[in-house]
């Protein structure tokens, strides 16, 4: 009896094998993007570029996370957007006024509408872990970008989800760092695309530092966020994440 097909039919699935144990889980790529982004703690120093065809204007931020449900983002530079500031508690979201001194709730339709007059959300500034929690993840493809693996996932809403989007997809390097997303109408149109366009060693770690929000079909129209310092796994006060610091800061 020929023994080579038998034998060349238990290499390929053993290659097979092999090839699909090594795959990885999309929920644990998205997961890894997340804690590259957040960790468990961070405090970052970002700026903010709107540029429009007729515009463009700079903004200068602060930001604080704890786990994937705290988070403070106060502008500290122009003078007159400076104390403007958005806490995310959990499922809730206030915003700070300075010059009405005022807390305003926003209600749950309002987080993916624009923050600042940006192309970035509410949600995409405080860094809500929606897409972990409210999407399911399917992974689709992968492709080599120099040392690294690039993952392509696909992430559909949970049924009953109260999401805007129809669908994401996103693209995770093998080391945790966002590289890509892409935000799907109801109707499974790209609506708005980011694209990270630097990554940096910062705070230990490498990091998408320069990410770009671009409105689908609207040329000359985007956001660009630099992340300029961080630290990750940092203690951050308790007080950090309240209404008293929101309104009076402590930092």
């Amino acid at each position: 009896m020929n023994r080579a097909p038998i034998l060349l039919a238990a290499a390929m699935c053993a290659a097979f094998a092999g090839t699909a144990q090594a795959a990885p889980d999309a929920d644990a790529l998205i997961r890894a993007a997340f804690d590259n982004w957040r960790a468990k703690s961070s405090e970052t120093e970002v700026t903010m570029t709107v540029h429009r065809p007729d515009w463009e204007r700079s903004l200068k931020m602060k930001a604080w996370t704890k786990g994937d449900d705290d988070a403070l983002v106060r502008f500290v530079a122009p003078a007159k957007d400076a104390g403007n500031a958005t806490l995310k508690q959990k499922n809730e979201t206030w915003v700070f006024n300075p010059k009405l001194n005022q807390i305003i709730k926003l209600p749950g339709s309002m987080l993916a509408q624009s923050w600042m007059g940006s192309d970035f959300s509410y949600n995409d500034l405080s860094k809500a872990d929606d897409l972990l929690t409210l999407y399911t993840h399917k992974l689709l493809s992968s492709a080599k970008d120099g040392t690294h693996t690039v993952y392509t996932i696909e992430a559909d809403p949970k049924p009953g989800a109260p999401v805007v989007w129809g669908k994401l997809t996103a693209k995770v390097r093998d080391d945790g760092v966002m590289m890509a997303e892409t935000y799907f109408d109801q109707d499974m149109k790209p609506v708005r695309a980011m694209t990270t366009d630097k990554v940096n060693r910062i705070g230990g770690r490498e990091y998408p530092a320069v990410m770009t929000m671009r409105p689908v079909g609207e040329p000359g129209k985007w956001t660009r966020i630099e992340t300029t310092s961080g630290s990750f796994d940092v203690t951050v006060p308790s007080y950090t994440f309240t209404l008293s610091n929101l309104q009076n800061p402590r930092d």
